[in-house]
């Protein structure tokens, strides 16, 4: 009879089998496994001893998750479902339409099968996102771009400059085209240590726009994809479900956001792996994937890695709750092996992460200002009320969380907190850590520790995307457990969910949120409360009931990134003067060092955008040094930034900027000589540059005066310093109210400097010609441009509330001509050159300083004559030696401080992994080969009692031998 049942039950799971296209046990959901009969169950689960005729799949590959499928809980869905079925909730309905509705909460989906879960989850934001560029003429379906904020600004430019290096085989290490010279290294591992950055050598120079649009869209299905694996694995299951939640992390509100900054997008797709991992590292001793995850992610980019840290260690006590009773020796192992394999992530990152972290010392963010006081931004229903979809994104100053995932949220998580089979001490860890988050959103200390250490130069909330996460699973918990939740309850949810939302149309008052967005909300919980009406009350057929709900979370994800994300530029505006500059580059030099300037330009890096030696630069990597020297003389800078806006024919002299690209041309200008001209693009050589390096008396520094009086003041200075007359004299102008005006004696160059910090933008106006200054209130001097003589000036304010406190001042040439002579009677004249090295002589009738206009940093290395002598940080910013008197070769070279001990530390690490995997395979495959060993001999000693007892009396090796055997 046992024989029978089991025979039984064999046919009925490879009846499922069939039905399901599953080829393990493991692949069958919940749903199916309750179609078992409870008698059949338990023999299933329990193992009896006649299942030879059981398919060959191990029984103890059942498929029910360890914490919510245990026995006890499997017999008892199996019980209910009995319950169902006498007592059916259509129970009015015909006989035949009643067995009907019955097969629909067990019908298997055969036109979507569990395995597309996955592929939708990559496939639906990827196509969302492709159809969004094609409404928008997102090149190639038009003539904009995706070009926003700092993706304008900075990560096209550094593209170009890596693309650059990567063809024409440049060194990572330092680069001459941004910012004067800067540290490459630093910036990749800041902007480009994307592994799928390395792609863009085979990518044309054309294309490199569209290089990081489409690896944007790439990676937003990737997000999607990595996520639904997570459920996937996380809950044990086959269940199609994990492509709805897997859509919603990849089109976000944090995506609709930051999608753009493209920097940020590998630690959000490595995210659910990393935590997959340290759930393996918990629950089952496995920590090779946490490691390696981590690894790479701190790798892509450390700075979001520092958030997913101090998630971890958050998510690890978590995970040691959830855990329950565990002996001391387990809870030491757990601890033990989240250090090590920590600690071993970071190091396999340590090549780029460490000359990262010296260069960073040197940024205006290596300060550290932790607050004094407690304040908070907002409360937790208005953070609540960003789970609305179609609200408008933050990326200013304002502290607002971007935190939409779907406005089913609403509903699936009050399923979460009423539904019986989650256990309660996971309902409270995971709202603990949501209540964590909150209060990181809203309570500034938190958020400047969430930041690592620093308050967001706007863009904030940067961590959100841990939020969406950690909402989005339980939210799946949920889902997971519908079938076990009642209507009633699934009804209480959806109209709660709607109070919620009319509640927040009363209250919430963020200029955000437009009116309309509360009723397609409300739409929306309509449109799922209906689906999970038909699922529920079985009207239609699970096939039916996943597509439409496909179709629906893929519309609101579709219309949330339409409204709030994929603002365009223009692509032809952008590239429009390439083909121009690069022609015109063909007609400098490249025997010896030089800087060139665009002086219009669209970038503080276009430097780097086209690959010439520059001046300006805007990155998160600017020396604070170099910023402050750039303010000094005049010439504009901030936190971040530094330009040559603001410079006279004497800084730009300093700097070793020989030519200019000017989209206007100069015919009048007696400092500049006329190159060539391509199309509306003029190439001009100044007549006085000082070369990189010249020999200047030791004590000049000493005498220059340059943090007292205006920038002008700090120019003239210097003149005097080295004996020579005034550049920049003074002209006499009427000032009234938020207005000046002057009248020019003689033809020339005029420049003007703003005190009054409370004035931001001037306008310049003189005969039919007018010209505008913005951000005037960061201290740079005007560029007032050629004036004639007799022909009135007037400048004047936009803030008509305050006074326009201004100099004017004419620019003397002949003066500029004497300073020259002086600062070049002993020029540092270059031989050679290369990203990381400068080698030339240098003839001194005197000892002295050779100064180089080269930022300094511990990374250069100075050589004379062969020699390693000491270097100097001269004025606080730039690279000097001494040099004796005579003629002598002098040679700079490059390597960033912390690479090698990086390099060392990473192959440190690398090998560690190899020994442990190899390792835990030695272990593994000795467990294995011992395996048949110990079975014989308890096989021997349960059938052989004859043997056992002449072992006893008998221990002779004869016996042994023969009981082996």
């Amino acid at each position: 009879m046992e024989h029978d049942e089991v025979k039984r039950v064999s046919r009925e799971l490879e009846e499922i089998l069939e039905r399901t296209q599953a080829k393990t046990y493991r692949e069958i959901s919940m749903d199916q496994i309750e179609e078992i009969p409870e008698e059949n169950m338990k023999k299933i689960m329990t193992k009896e001893k006649n299942t030879e005729n059981l398919p060959d799949e191990p029984l103890d590959e059942f498929p029910y998750d360890p914490e919510d499928r245990n026995e006890e809980e499997v017999m008892q869905a199996g019980l209910e479902h009995a319950a169902a079925k006498e007592q059916p909730e259509d129970a009015g309905m015909p006989s035949s339409s009643r067995k009907k509705s019955a097969d629909y909460r067990y019908r298997v989906a055969t036109m979507v099968r569990p395995s597309d879960g996955l592929v939708a989850a990559f496939l639906v934001p990827v196509l969302i996102m492709i159809v969004i560029f094609a409404q928008r003429r997102i090149f190639p379906f038009g003539d904009e771009s995706f070009l926003r904020t700092d993706m304008y600004h900075q990560y096209a430019p550094f593209f170009s400059e890596f693309q650059h290096k990567l063809k024409h085989g440049g060194s990572l290490l330092y680069s001459w085209d941004i910012g004067m010279g800067v540290n490459f290294a630093a910036l990749y591992a800041y902007y480009l240590a994307s592994p799928f950055n390395w792609l863009l050598i085979l990518c044309p120079k054309s294309l490199v726009i569209e290089f990081m649009t489409y690896s944007i869209v790439f990676k937003i299905g990737l997000s999607g994809l990595s996520f639904a694996y997570y459920l996937r694995k996380h809950g044990q299951t086959q269940d199609f479900g994990i492509a709805f939640f897997g859509i919603f992390y990849a089109l976000s509100g944090y995506m609709a956001a930051y999608s753009w900054n493209i920097m940020w997008l590998d630690c959000i797709i490595l995210f659910p792996l990393i935590v997959l991992g340290i759930e393996r590292l918990v629950k089952e001793k496995k920590g090779t994937l946490y490691c390696i995850t981590l690894g790479l992610s701190i790798l892509s980019n450390y700075y979001i890695s520092i958030m997913i840290c101090l998630f971890l260690v958050l998510y690890f006590a978590a995970l040691l709750i959830l855990e329950g009773k565990k002996s001391m020796k387990d809870w030491l192992i757990n601890i033990g092996q989240f250090s090590v394999y920590s600690l071993v992530a970071g190091g396999l990152a340590a090549v780029v992460l460490l000359p990262e972290i010296f260069a960073l010392q040197m940024t205006a963010s290596g300060d550290f200002n932790f607050p004094q006081t407690l304040t908070s931004y907002f409360s937790i229903f208005d953070m609540l009320a960003r789970h609305i979809g179609n609200v408008k994104v933050e990326i200013g100053l304002e502290h607002w969380p971007n935190i939409y995932c779907g406005v089913a949220v609403l509903m699936f998580f009050l399923l979460y907190l009423v539904c019986s089979r989650i256990p309660v001490r996971e309902k409270a860890v995971y709202c603990s850590l949501l209540m964590i988050f909150f209060a990181s959103f809203s309570v500034n200390a938190l958020n400047f520790i969430w930041h690592g250490f620093h308050y967001p130069n706007s863009l904030p909330c940067r961590q959100s995307f841990i939020y969406i996460f950690l909402i989005l699973v339980m939210c799946y918990r949920a889902y997971m457990h519908l079938h076990e939740i009642r209507w009633k309850h699934i009804a209480a949810a959806f109209w709660g969910s709607v109070c919620f939302v009319i509640l927040a149309e009363k209250l919430v008052t963020q200029e955000h949120f437009h009116f309309s967005v509360y009723y397609v909300a409300i739409l929306f919980l309509a449109l799922y409360g209906g689906i999970l009406y038909l699922y529920k009350n079985k009207k239609a057929s699970l096939n039916a009931v996943v597509l439409l709900a496909l179709a629906v979370v893929s519309v609101e994800a579709a219309v949330n990134t339409t409204v709030t994300s994929v603002t365009t530029t223009s692509r032809s505006a952008y590239i429009k003067d390439n083909k121009a500059v690069e022609k015109l580059m063909g007609e400098m030099p490249a025997d010896t060092f030089y800087r060139v300037e665009k002086v219009t330009r669209k970038t503080k890096n276009d430097g780097a955008w086209m690959n010439f030696p520059s001046v300006s630069l805007f990155s998160s990597t600017a020396n604070e040094a170099l910023t402050d020297f750039f303010k000094s003389v005049g010439c504009e800078g901030n936190t971040n930034a530094y330009s040559i806006t603001g410079s006279t024919p004497l800084v730009d002299m300093l700097f070793s900027v020989r030519y200019g690209l000017y989209s206007e041309a100069h015919p009048d200008d007696e400092l500049l000589e006329f190159i060539d001209q391509e199309q509306d693009t003029y190439l001009y050589r100044r007549k006085y540059t000082l070369p990189v390096g010249f020999l200047i008396p030791k004590d000049l520094e000493e005498n220059w005066q340059r943090d007292f009086g205006s920038p002008v003041t700090v120019q003239n200075d210097l003149c005097q310093v080295v004996g020579a007359p005034e550049v920049l004299e003074k002209v006499d102008a009427e000032i009234v109210e938020s207005t000046a005006r002057f009248t020019p004696d003689k033809t020339g160059e005029y420049f003007a400097y703003v005190s009054n910090r409370k004035v931001e933008k001037v306008t310049m106006s003189t005969g039919e010609k007018s010209k505008s200054f913005t951000n005037v209130n960061r201290g740079y001097i005007l560029e007032l441009g050629r004036c004639f003589n007799g022909e009135e000036v007037v400048l004047s304010s936009d803030n008509k509330d305050e006074t326009l406190s201004v100099d004017v001042y004419y620019f003397d040439n002949s003066a500029l001509e004497q300073v020259y002579e002086k600062l070049n009677q002993y020029p540092f004249e270059v031989t050679s050159w290369r990203d990381t090295s400068l080698e030339g002589t240098v003839n001194a009738d005197k000892a002295g300083m050779l100064f180089t206009t080269i930022p300094y940093e511990k990374g250069w290395t100075v050589y004379v004559d062969g020699i390693k002598e000491e270097s100097y940080k001269m004025m606080d910013t730039f690279l000097s030696v001494e040099i004796p008197e005579g003629s002598h070769t002098v040679r700079f070279e490059y390597e960033p401080e912390g690479l090698r001990l990086g390099g060392l530390i990473t192959g440190g690490c690398i090998l560690f992994l190899i020994v442990t995997a190899l390792g835990g395979y030695v272990w593994r495959k000795r467990d294995v080969l011992k395996a048949p060993r110990r079975e014989e001999k308890e096989d021997g000693g349960e059938n052989d009692p004859v043997q056992e007892d002449q072992e006893e009396t008998d221990g002779t090796e004869d016996n042994i031998e023969e009981q082996e055997i």
